[in-house]
């Protein structure tokens, strides 16, 4: 059976412009959202990604779901960002 996308030893899941890091069976999950691409030998590359660690509780409210949020000038800073975040979250420091 294929686990599909793993990073770092957890699920990485996209949907449209928004890329799901962590497990919903954890505390905490990374959701990280590409505002800006632009174009590169044809392929969209993302310029600006918020990134965002949130609570994966069903009964928070959305607004108070979201423990860290930032902006990051690339797909790669933003998921080692919130790879950082999952951890320590996960780890409960």
């Amino acid at each position: 059976m294929s686990e599909g996308l793993m990073y770092k030893g957890h699920p990485l899941m996209r949907k449209e412009n928004f890329v799901y890091y962590g497990s919903m069976a954890d505390s905490h999950i990374v959701m990280l959202q590409i505002l800006e691409t632009k174009k590169v030998n044809d392929v969209d590359i993302a310029t600006r990604v918020s990134v965002q660690l949130q609570l994966t509780d069903p009964t928070a409210k959305s607004r108070d779901r979201v423990v860290k949020k930032s902006e990051k000038p690339g797909f790669y800073t933003a998921l080692d960002v919130g790879a950082v975040w999952l951890e320590r979250a996960l780890a409960g420091k």
